[in-house]
């Protein structure tokens, strides 16, 4: 921090002059015994009351200065604290003599935290308030906060202070708040269903459990290489072999891919997997999930996110292939012709990477043509084996999958499929992801041969979820950048980082 800065120069000055004066600018004891939402609450009956006044109640509220008019025998502030904003009435009179004039009126500023005892009243322009008789500075802010009615309004600053942020925006405390909501609601409605909250590992010996590029990152003591998690799901299912019939895990997830709006480094999921089940099942607990999300956090079927309105009355399932002409109005008789796709795409300018599979391109085709245009909640079921390298084969037809993405808003919220527990299908499935890797894939899955062990015991038929809490959580907030749903984004260093890289 710039100590040298002016101002935050003459705050320092003003800490000490409290010093000076006996008083502990950075005092550690409080004697708050109510929150300002409860005294609001509590004391709404002041205004029926004669004088609208009660000097028989008194009260201790604690907080941040956030607005201060200071006059000549009497002054206004406001102050907040996480539950609320209240306004404090300061007269002289009612202070220890000189107190006003000496410390508060010279050494009080915005930004500073206090405790304020006092009693109720409403003002005349109607507003209940506090009439201070006790005033107690608890911390001296030395760096002055942004101007109050602008705020701060640079994205890049919101992120990289993100403190300032919360102190600035009430809003964006809000939406932290129903974050943290989301994921206790989560936890809630699992375990209300039978399953048990479990943990596995964050760093794994073989990357695996996704199609993603993982962090690396080395084990001293052991001397080898280890990868950040890009997903859970192996460990989980091992899980599902050693007996435990549902269970579900919520944390981190980490890869080392681009950023943009909906993507960060590390983020936060849900994977839960349920043996005897199969796909199907896991489409109406996900239906259920969202109706418990919505009684619970009192949210509209009808949800607003931007220009858009989500009906969530309305949960429609379509399979993969039928969606390229259905939906994405991609001329039926090339979808399942490998040729033809790429005659289609070079005539759209859309260019892909060599040897790409049927079912890859298939893949192409919906990124490009379908996943935008599905605004309210969407199934996508019927995926190619191709790119579900984890999913159980339908019985049907051998070159589908039993599974699916849910879309809302043109965003992927979650994954699921029947879990593929047949030993040597699996093994073969990573010996193609294998060759995919050698041909330049950094994404594709490596073989786990302890995997293929555990499966070889035997695995129950099983139905497999991940949920992005991050997306969700967007999609609940009306907020349209991921970084705008995590208190500390991954962000580009700022000059005296990489220095400090530099010298590491």
């Amino acid at each position: 921090m710039a100590f040298e800065n002016k101002f935050v120069q003459l705050r320092i000055e003003k800490a000490q002059t409290l010093r000076d004066a006996g008083i502990n600018p950075y005092c550690n004891h409080s004697k708050r015994n109510t929150t300002i939402k409860k005294y609001l609450n509590v004391n709404s009956d002041i205004e029926h009351k004669e004088n609208k006044r009660d000097e028989h109640r008194n009260y201790t509220v604690a907080g941040r200065i956030k607005l201060l008019r200071v006059m000549g025998k009497a002054s206004f502030l406001q102050l907040e604290d996480e539950s609320g904003v209240l306004q404090i009435y300061v007269a002289r009179d009612h202070l220890p003599e000189d107190f006003y004039n000496d410390i508060f009126k010279k050494n009080v500023e915005v930004g500073d935290i206090i405790e304020v005892g006092g009693y109720p009243f409403v003002t005349g322009q109607g507003e209940l308030s506090l009439h201070a008789s006790e005033f107690k500075l608890l911390t001296k802010s030395i760096a002055p906060l942004p101007e109050k009615f602008h705020g701060i309004t640079d994205k890049e600053t919101r992120y990289r202070k993100r403190y300032l942020d919360l102190i600035m925006n009430a809003d964006v405390r809000k939406t932290f708040q129903i974050r943290s909501k989301v994921i206790s609601l989560t936890r809630r409605f699992f375990e209300d269903k039978g399953f048990l909250e479990v943990e596995t590992p964050m760093m794994h010996p073989i990357a695996g459990g996704a199609n993603a590029k993982p962090f690396v990152t080395h084990h001293n003591a052991l001397g080898i290489d280890r990868f950040l998690r890009i997903a859970p799901e192996l460990y989980l299912k091992r899980l599902i072999v050693g007996g435990f019939e549902a269970v579900f895990e919520i944390n981190r997830n980490f890869r080392n891919e681009g950023m943009d709006a909906t993507h960060n480094p590390e983020f936060t999921s849900i994977e839960f997997y349920w043996a005897y089940k199969t796909y199907k099942d896991l489409i109406e607990i996900t239906k259920e999930y969202f109706l418990y999300l919505f009684d619970h956090l009192d949210l509209p079927m009808h949800l607003p996110y931007g220009d858009l309105e989500i009906d969530f009355n309305k949960f429609s399932e379509v399979p993969l292939i039928e969606s390229l002409h259905t939906i994405g109005e991609v001329p039926s008789e090339i979808v399942n012709d490998k040729e033809k796709i790429l005659e289609f795409l070079k005539s759209k300018n859309i260019s892909v990477k060599n040897g790409l599979s049927l079912g890859q391109l298939q893949g192409e085709l919906f990124d490009e043509f379908v996943e935008h245009k599905l605004i309210n909640p969407t199934f996508i079921t019927e995926y190619p084996v191709e790119i579900s390298p984890l999913a159980r084969r339908s019985d049907v037809n051998p070159d589908i999958t039993e599974r699916f993405e849910l879309f809302i808003a043109g965003r992927e919220i979650a994954n699921a499929f029947s879990e593929l527990n047949d030993p040597v299908d699996q093994y073969e499935r990573f010996k193609s992801q294998v060759e995919s890797k050698e041909c330049g894939d950094d994404e594709a899955h490596a073989m786990d041969e302890d995997f293929i062990e555990a499966l070889s015991y035997g695995m129950a038929p099983t139905a497999g979820q991940g949920i992005g809490i991050d997306r969700l959580v967007m999609l609940l907030t009306n907020e349209h950048s991921i970084r705008d749903v995590l208190l500390f984004p991954a962000m580009k260093p700022v000059h005296h980082e990489e220095l400090n890289q530099e010298k590491e």
